[in-house]
């Protein structure tokens, strides 16, 4: 029997019902479930199955790819646009794993150095202005750098770096482009801008990025893959590089990305 893990948003792992369900499908396809309860229990699997939204498949994400494990996600969040499957199709989940007729999509991570402390990024880090509190602050100067190439002095609500995956998130609402998950690229987009010529920049993702604040308007908000890791006034410098490893994402052989796009973001489909 396949041993597999399984990792729950807390909502699904409080319906006894519906847990059971899953483990009764998933051993009707001779795979025994191992249930995590949290990132750091992930090890031993070859594959995670990932119940849940976005938000839990980020959460977990860094750790399956430091250790390579393959993920796959089953979708109870509101998009789901990183999950390949919805909850009905659960059987055919499980048969693809059994089977290995699948395949394998990489998918590239920021490494974020802050305070002297590294973070992994599958979506974006974004750098914004405070909003709630005494901390309130207007807009906020951010001076970027590629390479020790000055880019701009962005003065705006905030900045988004993020990952091709997280091109189609916070960015593209933001006005970025979409970047295709295989390009070796990232993408720099400013949040609000307070300028008629600060624009999105698409660059190599062999690149280093250097940000550095360079205003005292109040505090900002340090936010990686939806988590905000501080809120202070003075960030230091941010450098933001390509992590060492990938995840990867399970997908069908016929997986057609623009085609989930379209369908995910509620437009049309082909």
């Amino acid at each position: 029997m396949m041993k597999v893990g399984v990792y729950f948003k807390k909502s699904c792992l409080d319906d006894d019902r519906y847990v059971d369900g899953v483990k009764s499908v998933l051993a009707g396809h001779d795979i025994q479930p191992v249930f995590v309860s949290k990132p750091a229990e992930i090890k031993g699997f070859e594959v995670l199955m990932v119940f849940g939204g976005d938000g839990t498949m980020l959460a977990v994400a860094s750790e399956c790819a430091r250790r390579g494990v393959k993920l796959i996600g089953i979708n109870y969040g509101h998009i789901g646009f990183l999950a390949e499957f919805e909850p009905d199709k659960l059987g055919e989940a499980a048969d693809m794993i059994c089977s290995g007729n699948y395949a394998l999509q990489q998918r590239s991570m920021l490494k974020v150095v802050y305070r002297q402390k590294e973070y992994f990024a599958l979506n974006d880090l974004v750098i914004q202005r405070c909003t709630s509190g005494n901390q309130f602050s207007n807009t906020i100067t951010l001076r970027a750098s590629i390479d020790g190439s000055v880019v701009d002095n962005y003065t705006a609500d905030g900045l988004i770096v993020s990952t091709p995956t997280g091109s189609t998130a916070y960015s593209l609402a933001a006005g970025g482009s979409v970047l295709t998950p295989d390009i070796d690229a990232f993408i720099m987009t400013p949040i609000c801008a307070h300028s008629l010529h600060s624009r999105p920049v698409v660059y190599s993702d062999k690149s280093s990025l250097s940000l550095i604040r360079t205003d005292s308007r109040g505090a900002i908000n340090v936010v990686i893959d939806g988590v905000t890791v501080d809120c202070a006034d003075d960030i230091g410098e941010i450098t933001v590089t390509k992590a060492d490893y990938k995840v990867s994402f399970i997908t069908p052989l016929e997986s057609d990305f623009f085609n989930k796009l379209l369908i995910k973001l509620n437009i049309w489909s082909k």
